[in-house]
């Protein structure tokens, strides 16, 4: 159960807050300085902690999404669905490593397949081993449409991979993408094209669930496209699902004009048992795999139909080159493979989605008539705070109404009461959370609202 202790503490000067939105209220500016007062006087270990980052790390930081204001929380430990910080304080991990982390912080069997890795494998052996056969067969039986696969280190990697193959196959290079969509540190399109993408200039971008501007998209720009890629939901751009037609238009468009259809389900291949390919009946050219299927540990894959995969064999002259020393090591592998076939089934991953979607509903419900909204699928979902109160579909709809410091004033919330989830509003469950972790979350967020009813209200 989290921890609900509170801290009776001296409160300092006042903190200026930094990004203040001109046309928010007064009020609302003195609940996040408050708020960030009392995590200031709460943490002083972890202030400490970022202090010395801040000497060998610019911004003390080497994972830009990890950061906060105004200084983040540092972590000591982890334990089942728990984490405990370096001052003490103890969390129900709400984010699960931002979807990576399904099977918890210290599960046994992971924990007994790594040990038994290191004892009777051996770490990166340089060489081929059984273990990545059968992650892969796994792999492939999960995911139909997936006939043959590659490892890598990473979902971006798997991305620039199936890239690579798309580019190849076709003898195109442009590549039709969302706004909103990420699909990996230099493949983001958040605001546009990202600032460190690779090809900037190679990019065709779309608007997600707009199904009327699909077909123009495709026919304007199909002598030059060599692939489309796309999420099923939107995870780093705030679990924003995408409707059922507009993915079977994007797969029906690039088929119609000669263009790999890429599903990135780094993310969403948690969320059925067949990821959402299988739950939606779709059939990608190509699909890209990360998180999860590791088993907590680095890893990523991509794979689809056999004739493309082929690009990828060594034993053809022309093949496209695919390296990397990690991209089979034995503990991912090992661990990966005991993770999807011992721990997280397919009646488990029914099992988790379904108590994520009952989160999902219960939250709807008490933030119905706020202006807080909850998007997602199963157990991955996001809190948006709009000034409408209408969901939104797509990163034009958040732009235009969302209210980022009342998020913030959320997450200060949850953090001080024991509930670890990700500043910019998003959730992902862990394996071991119960009914009674999820109803008391609840409370939480009801409490929350009750303390805000003045700015969470519509107009």
């Amino acid at each position: 159960m989290a921890s609900t202790a509170s801290t009776t503490v001296v409160l300092p000067a006042k903190i200026p807050l930094q990004l203040r939105d001109a046309a928010e209220p007064e009020e609302l500016e003195e609940h996040l300085g408050q708020a960030e007062r009392n995590y200031a006087a709460r943490n002083p270990a972890s202030k400490a902690a970022h202090e010395e980052a801040l000497t060998v790390m610019p911004g003390g930081n080497t994972r830009s999404v990890l950061y906060s204001r105004p200084f983040p929380i540092c972590m000591n430990r982890g334990v089942g669905n728990q984490l405990f910080d370096l001052d003490g304080h103890q969390y129900l991990d709400m984010l699960g490593e931002m979807t990576a982390g399904v099977y918890g912080h210290s599960h046994e069997i992971i924990r007994h397949a790594l040990i038994s890795t290191f004892d009777n494998v051996g770490v990166n052996i340089g060489a081929h081993t059984r273990g990545e056969v059968k992650l892969a067969s796994l792999l492939c039986e999960r995911f139909p449409c997936i006939e043959q696969l590659r490892f890598c280190n990473s979902g971006t990697e798997a991305n620039l991979y199936a890239l690579a193959i798309a580019r190849r196959v076709t003898g195109k290079r442009k590549v039709i993408a969302f706004r909103g969509g990420y699909h990996g540190g230099v493949i983001g399109f958040a605001h546009g094209v990202g600032e460190n993408n690779v090809d900037p200039q190679d990019w065709v971008l779309g608007t997600y669930n707009d199904e009327e501007a699909l077909r123009d998209l495709f026919e304007a720009n199909c002598d030059d496209v060599a692939a489309v890629i796309v999420e099923g939901m939107q995870g780093s751009g705030g679990c924003l699902p995408a409707s059922l037609s507009f993915l079977q238009k994007i797969q029906s468009y690039a088929s119609t004009h000669g263009i790999v259809f890429i599903l990135d389900e780094v993310m969403t291949s948690r969320l059925h048992p067949s990821g959402l390919q299988g739950k939606y009946g779709l059939r990608p050219d190509l699909t890209t795999l990360g998180k999860t299927i590791g088993g907590g540990l680095s890893i990523g894959a991509f794979g689809g139909r056999k004739d493309f995969l082929e690009t990828c064999d060594p034993r053809q002259s022309t093949a496209l080159p695919h390296s990397g020393t990690f991209n089979n090591n034995t503990l991912a592998m090992e661990a990966g493979y005991a993770g999807l076939s011992k721990i997280y089934t397919p009646e488990a991953t029914i099992a988790l989605n379904g108590l994520g979607d009952s989160l999902r509903m219960k939250l709807q419900a008490v933030t119905k008539a706020t202006k807080i909204v909850v998007t997602g699928i199963g157990a991955v979902l996001s809190f948006h705070f709009m000034d409408n109160g209408v969901v939104p579909s797509c990163e034009r709809d958040i732009e235009q109404h969302a209210i980022p410091m009342l998020r913030r004033l959320l997450w200060f919330w949850c953090i001080e009461r024991g509930y670890w989830i990700a500043e910019r509003g998003m959730l992902s469950l862990v394996m071991g959370t119960r009914m009674s972790d999820v109803d008391s979350f609840v409370v939480v967020v009801e409490h929350f609202i009750a303390t805000h009813k003045s700015l969470l209200q519509l107009e």
